[in-house]
């Protein structure tokens, strides 16, 4: 059986992920398939993650890929999380995660429909979605509110929390939204602010072709495990929210390659994918908070020390800002209310490491510009930062 160390795991992260200066992509297309799918739960996290890997860094090539072209797609999808993603694997994602995530979701709503009030049902629901369609198909574009204004149906208001001390009546439009996004009838548009904001316009979209279940799981787990492998059946399981046994079943379809890891653990290659990775020149990065290369595994040790993760993970296990030196985490970044990037290291990694993290501060200065980035998820070290 073939070894990988922890070394090589380090080297394949940085050239693979594109976060090696030589290695890195000249379109968001080409960072985003690097990692397979972008976290875009946080609008600042899609852009900084992107721009990271790229060779000419800018925020306008981003909007341009999200909006225009429309290269890259938001789907919520992996771990019932919203990930951007380009449209030759968004069919894939869709078809292995998106779709069964949907379908829980509508069932979800129309359960609490039909506890809070016998009036609104499935057709309901069906005539509110068709008229939001063709309200957003006359506008090309609308926010939330302005859909609701123009659909009666959605501000029909539901109570949630029933019973609880803190039941509510909330209005429905979120929800019929988020089913229709969530089907691949629309999709985010242009946001009212800045590339910072998740405040976003809707526009119509088409769903996604049908693509069988298991070739789509096998298409994803091929390419995750070309981006994040070697890796185990937990990791795969963990980064889709699959259960085990599909994360195994879709293993075994693209005849994945069992090695050794330095904790003895067997991990996975895609076939044929052992020889060693060629060494890479010296690098740092300074990636965003929940940026895949930092949350693309259950088991982060080859690339994390223990001891940092109470400084760098809020409580609900999102890492934040962090700061990269040759495949390692040794510290974390923020910006400060004057626009100041600042980063502290839990570790001493030689003045050679100290001046590149300097480089990729200012370059990350320069592109940001006077836009200011607060993460959403917040965390210890984070917060110290800004204070």
């Amino acid at each position: 059986m073939h070894r990988i160390s922890n070394e090589q795991r380090r080297t394949r992260l940085g050239r693979r992920h594109r976060l090696v200066p030589s290695a890195r992509a000249t379109t968001p297309v080409e960072a985003a398939d690097a990692v397979v799918a972008l976290h875009a739960t946080d609008a600042a996290t899609l852009y900084l993650s992107v721009c990271a890997r790229l060779t000419d860094a800018d925020s306008a090539t981003v909007e341009r890929a999200l909006y225009d072209d429309v290269a890259l797609v938001r789907l919520l999808s992996l771990r019932n999380t919203l990930f951007a993603m380009s449209r030759e694997v968004a069919p894939h994602v869709d078809a292995s995660t998106a779709r069964a995530i949907a379908a829980k979701e509508r069932r979800t709503f129309l359960k609490h429909l039909a506890d809070d009030s016998g009036d609104l049902d499935e057709r309901w629901l069906a005539e509110t979605e068709a008229a939001t369609l063709a309200a957003l198909t006359t506008r090309g574009a609308a926010t939330g509110s302005e859909l609701s204004a123009a659909v009666p149906a959605l501000r029909t208001k539901i109570t949630v929390f029933p019973g609880k001390k803190w039941q509510a009546e909330q209005g429905v439009a979120s929800r019929v939204i988020r089913l229709l996004a969530a089907d691949g009838h629309i999709r985010r548009d242009r946001p009212r602010g800045s590339w910072t904001s998740s405040q976003f316009r809707w526009t119509a979209a088409t769903p996604w072709p049908a693509v069988p279940v298991p070739e789509a799981k096998a298409e994803v787990a091929r390419r995750w495990l070309h981006s994040y492998g070697p890796a185990t059946e937990a990791d795969l399981a963990w980064w889709t929210g699959w259960t085990l046994t599909d994360s195994r079943r879709a293993l075994a379809v693209i005849d994945a390659e069992e090695v050794q890891l330095d904790d003895g653990v067997r991990g996975f290659v895609v076939p044929g994918d052992t020889a060693p990775e060629p060494p890479v020149e010296p690098w740092a990065a300074l990636l965003p908070a929940l940026d895949p290369s930092a949350m693309g595994w259950a088991d982060r040790t080859f690339h994390l020390d223990a001891e940092h993760r109470s400084a760098l993970f809020d409580r609900a296990g999102n890492i934040g800002p962090t700061v990269w030196w040759n495949g390692k985490i040794i510290g974390g970044w923020a910006q400060r209310a004057d626009g100041e990037v600042v980063w502290r290291l839990l570790t001493d990694p030689g003045q050679e490491a100290v001046a590149a993290i300097g480089v990729e501060a200012a370059r990350l200065s320069e592109w940001v510009g006077d836009t200011r980035i607060t993460p959403r998820f917040r965390t210890p070290l984070e917060r110290e930062l800004t204070s």
